[in-house]
């Protein structure tokens, strides 16, 4: 399927076209803007942003030596959201419909997103949070999900953004109270890649604590089948159901055939006009029945 769409390269253009060092010579600046359109220029339709970002991520490291370092905002926000995890893991036990409520508070926590947006308004953020019980979702796919979790063997949670793992690791917590049965997987990013998180940031977080954690070996911003460590896709390939977080995922995956429930908050303008849904609308869909 197309992936590529015009409005990911002038996204890419924004966000990544002047993205050099501070005080780096114009013939630096040059040979690097002419190597990025050519990545640009060169990407095929099959590949999503997250595939082209990697790329000029390797671009960065290649003429800089290195690219962004999120090592202390992934730090910052999974502790902000542990701060958080027993209140909110109070709240969603006392409600009425504990998945429901969790998965409202799992798709909140993915505003943590700086592949999307240049950076987090943490204002924003805690009034999401706070407001996480006030969220819609499709009733219809809420009913789907829990009968394919009441009768399913294995699950995979490909997980997103630090920070935002905190809430997954609730989702799981719950789950596995209401599922006893189900062995659950988490496959997170393999290498460093914005703030995604990666198996040491699972650590950081008690994940691992839990289910078992693996990367998946690379540093692309989603899930590309066809790229991914042989083990993520066996455990993937052998998954009842599929609980994916974030965009990235959603536009590596979507379309694949698997029964995957997409939960992200739409943050993109294509997507928003693709789904017809305003931004930052908290979106759960099924891949096998998505239009």
């Amino acid at each position: 399927m197309q992936r590529l769409k015009e409005q990911c390269l002038f996204c890419l253009v924004d966000r990544y076209g002047k993205d050099y060092p501070d005080g780096c010579d114009e013939s630096k600046k040059i040979a690097y803007t002419q190597a990025f359109f050519k990545i640009l220029s060169e990407a095929n339709s099959k590949e999503g942003a997250p595939e082209i970002v990697e790329k000029i991520d390797l671009l960065k490291i290649e003429m800089f030596g290195a690219k962004r370092d999120f090592t202390e905002i992934k730090k910052h926000f999974n502790d902000l959201m542990l701060s958080l995890e027993e209140s909110v893991y109070k709240n969603i036990q006392n409600s009425e419909k504990p998945l429901e409520t969790a998965i409202k508070y799992a798709i909140r926590g993915n505003f943590i997103d700086y592949g999307a947006m240049r950076s987090v308004d943490e204002d924003k953020l805690n009034e999401l949070i706070d407001k996480a019980n006030e969220v819609e979702l499709d009733k219809t796919e809420l009913e789907m999900l829990y009968k394919d979790l009441s009768s399913a063997k294995n699950l995979v949670l490909l997980t997103d953004n630090c920070g935002e793992i905190v809430f997954d690791k609730i989702l799981i917590k719950i789950i596995k109270n209401m599922f006893p049965e189900i062995v659950i997987d988490v496959i997170t990013r393999g290498m460093p890649v914005l703030n995604d998180a990666t198996p040491d940031d699972a650590k950081q977080v008690g994940l691992d604590t839990l289910v078992c954690v693996t990367g998946n070996g690379t540093a692309i911003g989603g899930t590309c089948l066809d790229r991914i460590s042989e083990e993520s896709r066996k455990i993937i390939d052998n998954a009842d159901v599929i609980i994916s977080k974030g965009m990235g995922n959603f536009e590596t995956l979507r379309a694949c055939g698997k029964n995957i429930y997409y939960l992200f908050m739409c943050k993109c303008k294509m997507f928003s006009d693709m789904l017809n849904v305003p931004l930052y609308t908290t979106m759960l869909v099924n891949d096998l029945r998505m239009k």
